[in-house]
């Protein structure tokens, strides 16, 4: 019995290790430390498919043809969703997927936020904030004071 324990736990561990990368960050394009790309500083424009959503304010734009590399995390200006594990957090990163998913968006960098760009995205004429209030996600992270003062 002692044997089979072991081995389950093992096989635990082993799982636990294996599934650490799939949980790493998939964008990389704006490093931890460093400078920050030129391309991406203040002002500049950026546009690509999105291919990754994190939650209901945070995407993957593919700027370029390097996976992961050349993918920039925004974190949206102008709509601030509830944390991922809050109530609505899971609602907000859902319609985000719906509403952007695979389509290509067109940002405007407001500079760096951590190892992500604050930017304002838009879909076609209308931006990504607006979209979501239109799609009836509440607005609810810790930004939302500063986003109510930019509209």
């Amino acid at each position: 019995m002692h044997r089979r324990l072991m081995a389950f736990l093992l096989a635990g561990a082993a799982l636990a290790c294996a599934a650490g990368p799939a949980l790493a960050d998939p964008c990389r394009a704006v490093p931890q430390k460093g400078p920050m790309p030129a391309s991406l500083a203040r002002g500049e424009r950026f546009s690509g498919p999105v291919v990754h959503i994190a939650d209901g304010d945070s995407l993957c734009v593919a700027v370029g043809p390097r996976r992961g590399a050349d993918w920039v995390e925004v974190r949206l200006a102008d709509f601030h969703a509830p944390e991922l594990k809050a109530p609505g957090g899971r609602e907000a990163r859902d319609a985000l997927k719906g509403i952007t998913g695979g389509r290509r968006v067109d940002c405007v960098s407001r500079g760096r936020t951590w190892d992500r760009v604050a930017a304002d995205c838009r879909l076609g004429d209308q931006s990504l904030g607006d979209r979501m209030r239109a799609a009836g996600v509440a607005e609810g992270g810790r930004g939302r004071g500063e986003a109510a003062r930019r509209r």
